[in-house]
Parts: structure tokens; C-alpha cells; sequence
């Protein structure tokens, strides 16, 4: 799960690297210190989760087929990423070589794959993909051409393929120069057509996931004290997650770096009466959480607690304005207009993002609740609803739970955040 907290690790400068390598060198050869009684209290989830069948994904495929037919396209092209896991179960490393499964309108799959890599696609490919045209090419071969010459072998002399959004460029160019004949367009009609509907055991998936991330923050919540750093409470988060059997991570933001909405290198401190604002999620059968809680060890200001009624009400006004037909633009106004008749406007001044974004297999997917997006809403779509007011060298508050969109209206997955004091209720 590619992360903001991730990125800021691997951005850390010099002095703040020598600070976090200290903490888990620490951690690895000190002796072992007894976890917080919240965080030993965890129970394994694990076993709630069951994962996606092999029929799943066939329906998979056979609705991509279906939208394939609907918008004009005679293949896609995935080059590894979630994509590919959503339709095949491939995992598979996006390198400099040039690996591709295309999935026709019709007919059987094509797997492009580098020679000495055949072994090893073809142990993922034996159970999704039953019939797969293998096309393996050698170092000195040109595996675009390749494509090509399978393609025109199915009678295509001339189609229109779509390219799954996240194909580096190197390739899409690739393509296009060894296959002049073919028109090369986006296939987001289709990747985004088939995952922005949630199943029932994706939904399902999902409320384990949240569950789990909202459990984990309870937890850790209750074990922080004021003086520990940011990297020692991330340590916590990490312990957490261990407990519950499941891969996740998250950024702390104190103080004044909690107005960055997407925070700060910068080392922190937590301290009494300063906000501190925990952002992320956790996987689960490769269907992820993102959830945030901001809240005060000890007594929030009335200016702090002002605020955080404001971004609770423009979460709940999102949350009641959702529902299918409506366009995805209308639930961020429908925040926005909260957050601005609260006197943390104009437009987007303290309030900088777009009010949530499509989640699923991937933390960030189409569609997306922001001004210009006049998509209307179907049941099954799953968003964040994560409204804030960032307040510049000050603080900032941001609530996130996940929602999904029903056939009446819209439910989170996890109950809102109730205040600063007492972020998961007595």
C-alpha cells in the first residue's frame, strides 16, 4: 500500500533519518518492553476475512467484456498494479521490461511476458486465466511487436485498445509505434466501470478493514502519552497492527504541522492540549481503509473544539447529501457550504482538497467528490468523507471515515469521531 506516511519516511532528511534509524535500532537491540495494556488487548482478525474466488473474478472479466462491447474497445491492456490483480489475481512488479495481460472482447487472454520470467507467470496464470496465449520475448526482441503479431493472429487487423490508466508512458508509447494500425485510447471506462461497483464480499472486505484501522487508533489512542514523538507513536500503530493480523501504517501530525493536510518531515512532539491528527488505513485481501482521527491528550481549546463541530457537521452533511443520482460534485458543495458558513471560507482557502476519493483496492480510485465531477452516484460506490479546516502555523482538524453509497443513501463503514477530548466515546 503505497502511503503518505511511506513517502515522508523514505523524503526524511539527514537529521531526522538519524533520529528514526535511533528509535528502531532501539527497538531491535534493547530489551523488549511490555505493550500498552490497549494495544495487547487487540485480538487477530484475520480469520474474518475469506478472499476473492476464482468465479469472482470470471464475473469480473465477463463484465469487462460487457463494457468493452458497450464503449467500441476490442482489448485492454493491464501492466501490472491493482488492475491486474483485480481481474487476474497476477501479482506483478512493474519494471523497465515490458509485461502486459491484454483481455479481449472476445476470445481467450494474452499474456506478454519476458522470456526468463515465463516460469514464474505462469504460476499465477494457471488458476484466473485457463487458456492464456502465452507471448514470451527475449532480451533482443521487440515485445510490442510481439503484441502485435498476436493480436493480428485473431484477426484484428485494425481495433481500438484500451490502456489501463497507470501503464507508464514507456510503454503506451511502445504500443503505439509498433502498432500504428490500432487506436490507442484510455480504458477507464472499464477498469473504473467494473471496480467503482463494490460487491457484497468487497463491501464486506472493507468493513473488516475499517473495523480493524478504527480498533488500531482506539488503541493506540489510549496508550499515548504527552513527550512521546511522532515515530514512536507510528511505532505503536505498527505493534497495533501486528496484533490484528493485518498489514497497515499511518501518519502522526502534531500541533501546528497537523494544518498540512498531507503533514510534515519534520520531527514532532506530542504535547498536552496540542491536536494530533492520525491519517491512514490498513489492507485487507488487498481492499484498503482510510480513516482519520484528530484529537487533544488533555483540554482542547474553545477555538480548537469550534472547529472540530464545524468539520463534524460538514462530514455529516456530505455523508446525508450522498446518494445515487446525485452528482459527485453535490456532496463536496454540500461540505464546502458547512465549512464556509462556519467562517473558514471563501471556497477552498481553509478548506484545500476536494471533500473524498473513490477507495478500494486502491487507497485513492475513481470516482472522486470534487467540484467539476458531474458523475451521478451508484450504489456500491465507496468514497472518504473527510471534510478539515487547516488553519496555517495554528492546527488543523480533519474527520475521514470511508462510506459506501446504498440504494437509499449513503453509511459509513465507522461511526463518526464524537470530539477532540473523546475521540471514540467513553
Amino acid at each position: 500500500m503505497s502511503t503518505r506516511r511511506r513517502f515522508m519516511g523514505l523524503s526524511l532528511g539527514l537529521g531526522a533519518a538519524t533520529v528514526l534509524r535511533g528509535v528502531h535500532a532501539e527497538a531491535e537491540t534493547g530489551p523488549q518492553e511490555a505493550l500498552p495494556a490497549s494495544i495487547a488487548a487487540l485480538r487477530p482478525m484475520r480469520e474474518q476475512a475469506k478472499p476473492i474466488t476464482l468465479d469472482e473474478r470470471k464475473q469480473r472479466m465477463a463484465r469487462a467484456m460487457e463494457l468493452m462491447a458497450k464503449n467500441k474497445m476490442d482489448a485492454i491492456v493491464l501492466c501490472g498494479g491493482t488492475s491486474t490483480v483485480y481481474f487476474t489475481a497476477v501479482r506483478w512488479w512493474v519494471s523497465e521490461r515490458f509485461f502486459a495481460i491484454v483481455i479481449p472482447a472476445k476470445g481467450s487472454p494474452i499474456c506478454v511476458c519476458p522470456s526468463f520470467e515465463a516460469d514464474r507467470a505462469g504460476e499465477q496464470l494457471k488458476t484466473p486465466l485457463s487458456g492464456v496465449e502465452m507471448v514470451t520475448w527475449a532480451e533482443d526482441q521487440d515485445p510490442y511487436g510481439m503484441m502485435g503479431q498476436a493480436l493480428r493472429s485473431r484477426g484484428l487487423t485494425s481495433a481500438t485498445i484500451g490502456v489501463e490508466e497507470r501503464v507508464q508512458f514507456a510503454f503506451s508509447d511502445g504500443m503505439a509505434k509498433a502498432m500504428p494500425q490500432y487506436r490507442f485510447v484510455s480504458a477507464t471506462p472499464i477498469t473504473a466501470g467494473c471496480r467503482m461497483i463494490k460487491s457484497a464480499h468487497e463491501l464486506q472486505l472493507m468493513t473488516i478493514a475499517n473495523h480493524a484501522t478504527l480498533a488500531v487508533y482506539e488503541a493506540v489512542y489510549k496508550a499515548l502519552r504527552p513527550g512521546m514523538t511522532q515515530n514512536q507513536a507510528s511505532a505503536l500503530i505498527d505493534k497495533a497492527y501486528e496484533k490484528v493480523g493485518f498489514r497497515g501504517e499511518a501518519s502522526v501530525q502534531v500541533g501546528e504541522f497537523s494544518a498540512l493536510p498531507h503533514g510534515s518531515m519534520t520531527p514532532q512532539v506530542i504535547g498536552e492540549g496540542q491536536i494530533v491528527m492520525i491519517d491512514d488505513g490498513c489492507t485487507v485481501e488487498g481492499y484498503q481503509s482510510d480513516i482519520t482521527r484528530t484529537f487533544v491528550l488533555g483540554k482542547a481549546t474553545d477555538k480548537m473544539k469550534n472547529v472540530f463541530d464545524i468539520v463534524h457537521r460538514a462530514q455529516k452533511a456530505a455523508l446525508e447529501a450522498a446518494r445515487p443520482g446525485v452528482l459527485c460534485e453535490a456532496v463536496d458543495a454540500a461540505a464546502r457550504k458547512v465549512v464556509e458558513d462556519g467562517g473558514y471560507g471563501p471556497d477552498y482557502k481553509f478548506f484545500g482538497h476536494r471533500v473524498g476519493h473513490g477507495i478500494g483496492m486502491d487507497g485513492h480510485e475513481w470516482p472522486y467528490l470534487v467540484r467539476g465531477n458531474k458523475m451521478p452516484l451508484a450504489a456500491g460506490m465507496c468514497f472518504s468523507d473527510e471534510p478539515g479546516v487547516y488553519i496555517p502555523h495554528e492546527f488543523g482538524v480533519r474527520l475521514e471515515d470511508d462510506m459506501h453509497i446504498t440504494e437509499n443513501g449513503a453509511e459509513l463503514f465507522t461511526p463518526q469521531s464524537p470530539s477532540l477530548e473523546e475521540p471514540f466515546g467513553k
